[in-house]
């Protein structure tokens, strides 16, 4: 650990200073955070040399994935979201438990060792999206509006459903392993959610009481303004993990909760919002520095067919499938279903999901296929849905231009 911050803050700085001269390129940030913890991490040059269970990247994961969950959620008008629901309704309500079913499956049989609640909790684990790991997808103006909305939504939201549905299927794997009693497990689940929401509701209406408040009074400076929401975050987090709630579920309930109230009073959407999307993006880099040194790097040297089998499908048939079933009736073309189809990647959210479950080691009986298959499918998704977001972005674009009615029958057909 004596190198690993200097180490660390060395890679942010040296991304810094190319940034620029990066952007635009298929070389994306996840994949240069990802190659620089690869290449010093404690497999390669042991610069970065900290173990999966340290104390110190429990809370980096946490924090940045409660970060990025309040962020997400508070960007969620459901006023405004019903002109527009058509096509993210279609992926979260059809598509995730499609793919959640058809990743089950696959697990079952390309992983035979598995038990079937592990091959369950890999399947919730591989199902959230992140939006960052392509993001020239959610950006590029010439896409379809529609299309990048659709995408930008399902993965801002997909997070916080997969999060009690990961803590239930969890503790259903560990009562059947034997290492949780089945009362136990329901008890605990029940707490998870239920003080989770209690604290998230709170947090985040405190925190927007107070802005707009003080936004009445005129006695709030600006750059405390920006302090406010990482603050509610923080504060639905570690609300809920003392009374034995998810912290996770508090943070995405408390930001729907702190963006609706902020909204109802009159601020802007942006209000307060761009704090909290900068730590965001610095906690998710260091994750992504920390996921190549400690969880990779290690998974490389446990490669099998079957693991690289696996994440092939849960990349394409697993992802793909699930969402053309998702848009059947909206009658788009066919480059169309394959471009919302393999945009899919899969990043923070999972990684988290494995460091949580290798927080205590040795609670399944199959948990290092588990987990050496998760990562070795996050690692796959960070290179190839990084590489391919801005060219196939791009060839998409060009496609769309010349069939522009695919966006006009993803508007007119009814959510489902």
């Amino acid at each position: 650990m004596t190198w690993a911050l200097p180490v660390i803050a060395g890679v942010l700085l040296v991304f810094a200073a190319l940034s620029r001269r990066l952007a635009g390129t298929p070389i994306t940030a996840p994949i240069v955070f990802t190659a620089a913890g690869l290449v010093l991490g404690g497999k390669s040059a042991g610069l970065i040399d900290v173990h999966v269970t340290a104390e110190a990247v429990k809370l980096l994961a946490e924090v940045t994935l409660a970060l990025v969950l309040f962020s997400d959620a508070a960007r969620v008008d459901l006023t405004a979201l019903r002109t527009e629901i058509s096509l993210p309704a279609r992926l979260l309500g059809i598509g995730l438990p499609l793919t959640i079913l058809a990743g089950f499956g696959a697990a079952v049989v390309v992983l035979g060792d598995l038990a079937w609640p592990e091959a369950l909790l890999l399947a919730v684990i591989l199902a959230p999206t992140d939006a960052a790991l392509g993001q020239a997808v959610v950006t590029l103006r010439s896409l379809p509006l529609r299309v990048r909305q659709g995408l930008n939504v399902e993965s801002g939201l997909n997070d916080g459903i997969c999060v009690p549905l990961f803590l239930v299927v969890l503790a259903i794997a560990e009562a059947e392993s034997g290492a949780l009693g089945g009362g136990a497990a329901a008890r605990l689940v029940t707490e998870q959610i239920g003080y989770g929401i209690a604290a998230g509701v709170g947090a985040g209406a405190i925190a927007a009481t107070i802005l707009a408040a003080a936004r009445r009074r005129g006695t709030i400076d600006p750059l405390w303004a920006q302090i406010v929401p990482v603050t509610a975050a923080l504060l639905a987090y570690t609300a809920a993990v003392p009374l034995g709630g998810s912290g996770f579920i508090a943070a995405f309930i408390g930001g729907l909760t702190f963006g609706a109230i902020r909204r109802r009073s009159g601020g802007g959407e942006e209000e307060g919002a761009r704090l909290l999307d900068e730590a965001g993006d610095m906690f998710s880099a260091v994750t992504f520095i920390v996921f190549g040194a400690v969880l990779l790097g290690p998974a490389l040297g446990h490669l099998s067919l079957a693991v690289l089998g696996y994440a092939a499908l849960s990349l394409t048939v697993v992802r793909m499938v699930p969402v053309a079933l998702s848009l059947v009736g909206t009658h788009p073309r066919a480059p169309t279903v394959a471009f919302l189809g393999w945009f899919g990647p899969r990043g923070l959210a999972t990684i988290v999901f494995v460091i949580l479950i290798l927080e205590e080691p040795g609670q399944l009986p199959h948990e290092d296929l588990l987990v050496t298959t998760a990562v070795l499918t996050i690692g796959a998704s960070v290179l190839a849905h990084g590489l391919s977001a801005a060219p196939l972005a791009d060839r998409y674009a060009a496609w769309f231009r010349r069939h522009p009615r695919d966006e006009d029958d993803l508007a007119r057909r009814g959510s489902p």
